[in-house]
């Protein structure tokens, strides 16, 4: 029977020493739990957490760790470590004497030793403790280590694979999650921490500081404050970020856990901090209006290349941090306009030059009436196609829409990447008007689709394009985009959509106020800008120029510091040639056409007399409005309109006149027009549905 347990001993000891694997094997099979998100020159962006099971960093070369932090562990753990080779007899015989007066010791395990159940499972401490054959296999690899790795890589493998406190493995994770610091950069009381909980992992803070002390006494060093050191670093532990924390919702896009440790993305590690550094100053110069989200995406035009993605502005402004609003649907508003006149002009329904008619109209649908109504509550009558878009009018849009059709435009919309999740007829004519879910990445995706000339391509894939709009269409909006005289009366011409160079941008503004976006190309990059609450509650005031505006502008400014845009070349079939407008406000200029389309002058519709109104013309009894989902509450008016009278709503007199403006109140209402003897001439009631109104305060 000995004879048995004997060679079942050496076999054992044979295998372990036989699979012993090398230094550089050891440490290209180290898994971190925490994984580097680097940006395209190499600077480390973020840092994430894949591996919930234990807290392991990337590899420390022996050289970038303290040289406190070796002398604390050798005089902790180790003090003969540079004089054996491999088992310390001397330490072994005073272990095993204490023991034999039941006496504590140091213990007789050295580094080489410990380093050994380290990277052997076979020779692992169970919690009963190691059997003679894994105490003789531990001291025959210990010594066949100490014969193929030098000290130097016998000290660095230790230090990467020992667990420390609780979850954390490695000195990396030690010295970064309870120091906040680089193993480099360890004091000698911290080094002196880090080496007695080696011994201790999981004892009271007491007791490992009063371990700490005596490495320090034994250096001739003081241990004031030692337990008060390692109480805070320990309280630091839970949630502890690592390093600069710009693109936390990016990371969880594209860190794998199969990969390196740090890996390389588009991202532009200065772009980036700005946009994030951006976005929480313009939401900091909104306190107070309600609005604590926002979200950025940057692209390259040309490779679709991600360059920044922001998807919050962090948990000190929002109360939803970790919900990603480059990702997130919600309404776009009136950033869906340039798709929709880019579809009328490839149809040949209208050209740049046509004039569109800005006048009330009552649509109806399942809902009840819809009333589109434009931002600044004023309707323009007969308005080129370039001056509808610039100025973001409603009413054209709505009608231009309604010329595609529903269907038509929604099917489009998807082909631009839009991913609508109904149907065209769900959505109806306020379709036009941006009433879908889109998602930031998805909606710049297609601005960058415009920049390139109609050609699409899905985000950051280099997969051929795939034509969606026509080319001459896509010049022509694009055109109609950069023309900041053609926004003027809307936004003025010193909004922050002016820009040094060329730019194509368009705003959005959704129910209630609930979202506001900004988009917009140049030759090279693509910008959107999102600003609202991921909650969906409604901000005060803020619309597009003055929430995402602001935020666009300054990316686009610094994506062309020295570099300014270029406004791209027209492609074959356009010309460009001098329009005359009649009936209209608007003076002659130049414009671009598809050739076939081409009109030298544009004449408004024929004016007709006013009919003689009896009563009430509007609105009819029984009629529901529907409050326009792109444009704020406070922006939008109906109109009264009937014979000369007085008008009373609810009982209150409200004016006198043939037409009269109302800002809309949700609820039901009753309206009645009084002569001058102050009979009443007749009697409506209708009703408004919308969100309620909020006073500013």
């Amino acid at each position: 029977m000995r004879q048995i347990v004997c060679a079942s001993l050496l076999l054992a000891v044979a295998a372990a020493a036989s699979a012993l694997p090398t230094f550089a094997e050891v440490r290209a099979a180290h898994r971190v739990s925490d994984f580097t998100l680097l940006d395209r020159r190499g600077e480390p962006l973020q840092t994430l957490r894949l591996d919930k099971t234990h807290r392991t960093l990337a590899w420390v070369p022996l050289a970038q760790m303290s040289p406190a932090l070796l002398q604390a562990l050798l005089l902790s753990e180790d003090r003969r470590f540079y004089e054996h080779s491999g088992v310390d007899w001397s330490a072994v015989a005073a272990s095993a004497w204490g023991n034999l007066w039941n006496q504590r010791t140091r213990g007789a395990s050295t580094l080489t030793m410990q380093l050994a159940g380290l990277i052997d499972e076979d020779l692992s401490r169970p919690t009963g403790g190691r059997s003679l054959a894994q105490k003789l296999g531990q001291v025959v690899v210990a010594k066949q280590l100490e014969a193929r790795w030098s000290k130097a890589q016998i000290l660095e493998a230790y230090l990467n694979r020992v667990p420390f406190r609780g979850e954390l493995v490695g000195i990396q994770a030690l010295a970064q999650v309870l120091f906040g610091k680089l193993p480099a950069g360890l004091d000698a009381q911290e080094a002196a921490l880090a080496a007695a909980l080696l011994r201790a992992p999981n004892a009271r803070p007491a007791q490992v500081a009063q371990r700490a002390c005596a490495v320090l006494k034994e250096q001739g060093l003081g241990c004031a404050g030692a337990e008060a050191q390692l109480a805070a670093a320990l309280a630091r532990r839970a949630g502890m970020p690592l390093g600069e924390q710009l693109a936390p919702h990016y990371a969880r896009q594209v860190l794998r856990a199969e990969g390196p440790a740090a890996q390389r993305s588009s991202l532009d590690a200065r772009l980036q901090r700005l946009a994030v550094n951006t976005l929480k100053r313009q939401l900091g110069e909104l306190a107070g209006r309600q609005v604590e989200d926002g979200a950025v995406l940057v692209l390259d035009n040309a490779s679709g290349e991600v360059l920044a993605w922001v998807g919050s502005s962090g948990g000190e402004l929002s109360s939803a941090a970790q919900v990603d609003g480059v990702l997130a649907r919600r309404q776009p508003g009136s950033t869906l306009k340039p798709f929709v006149y880019q579809l009328a002009l490839e149809k040949r329904l209208i050209t740049a030059a046509s004039l569109l008619d800005d006048s009330p109209a009552q649509i109806a649908t399942g809902h009840g009436l819809y009333l589109p109504q434009n931002y600044d509550r004023d309707f323009r009558g007969w308005v080129s196609t370039r001056a509808a878009l610039g100025n973001s009018l409603n009413v054209p849009a709505v009608r231009v829409g309604a010329m595609l059709g529903a269907d038509a435009l929604f099917q489009r919309l998807n082909a631009w990447g839009l991913q609508l999740s109904e149907t065209g007829g769900y959505y109806g004519d306020s379709l036009a008007l941006g009433s879908p879910d889109i998602s930031l990445a998805a909606l710049t995706n297609a601005y960058r689709a415009l920049a390139n000339g109609g050609e699409l391509r899905p985000l950051g894939a280099r997969t051929p394009a795939r034509r969606v709009g026509e080319a001459g269409s896509v010049f022509i909006v694009a055109d109609m985009l950069a023309d900041n005289s053609a926004r003027a009366l809307t936004f003025g011409l010193g909004s922050d959509l002016v820009t040094r160079s060329w730019t194509a941008v368009k705003t959005g503004t959704s129910k209630d106020l609930r979202d506001n976006w900004c988009l917009g190309f140049s030759d090279r990059y693509t910008v959107g800008v999102w600003v609202g609450n991921a909650s969906g509650e409604p901000m005060h005031g803020v619309s597009g120029v003055s929430g995402a505006a602001p935020v666009w502008a300054t990316l686009m400014a610094a994506l062309h510091e020295g570099r300014p845009a270029h406004a791209p070349q027209a492609p074959p079939g356009l010309l460009r040639l001098p329009v005359r407008f009649e009936g209209v406000g608007e003076p002659g200029r130049p414009e671009w056409f598809v050739r076939g389309t081409e009109q030298a002058v544009m004449r408004a519709g024929a004016q007709t007399r006013a009919p003689v109104l009896a009563g009430i013309a509007n609105p009819v009894d029984g009629t529901i409005y529907a409050l326009d989902p792109d444009i704020p509450p406070a922006a939008q008016r109906l109109l009264f309109e009937g014979q000369a009278g007085t008008w009373m709503l609810n009982g209150r007199r409200l004016g006198q006149g043939t037409r009269l403006a109302w800002s809309p109140w949700p609820g039901r209402h009753q309206l009645q027009l009084l002569d001058p003897r102050g009979q009443v001439l007749q009697s409506v009631r209708f009703e408004v549905r919308g969100a309620g109104l909020k006073q500013v305060r």
